[in-house]
């Protein structure tokens, strides 16, 4: 049998449904929300490729993407990037 969080970072591999995941987040008004996500979608691609491909550590990842995590937003892009992810903007309609 398989868990929600199984089958999340199964279809987190997804690019498309990655950034949808993350498009989602974005719409909370928490940032621990979008935190979270990022956290979740780094952890799917396995997190010490994505520390790498990021110039960071690990335990860099796990902290700034903490709920309690205030990253800079150099590590943010950094951590997208190394997902093969980028953030867009969309006109509020």
């Amino acid at each position: 049998m398989t868990t929600h969080d199984d089958w999340l970072f199964t279809q987190l591999q997804d690019a498309d449904f990655a950034a949808d995941y993350l498009t989602a987040a974005a719409e909370d008004p928490e940032p621990a929300v979008y935190l979270t996500a990022l956290h979740m979608v780094a952890q799917s691609r396995g997190l010490g490729a994505v520390a790498t491909a990021a110039g960071l550590t690990p335990s860099t990842i796990e902290q700034a993407l903490s709920p309690n995590g205030n990253p800079p937003w150099a590590t943010v892009t950094n951590i997208l990037r190394a997902t093969g992810l980028k953030l867009t903007v969309n006109a509020s309609h």
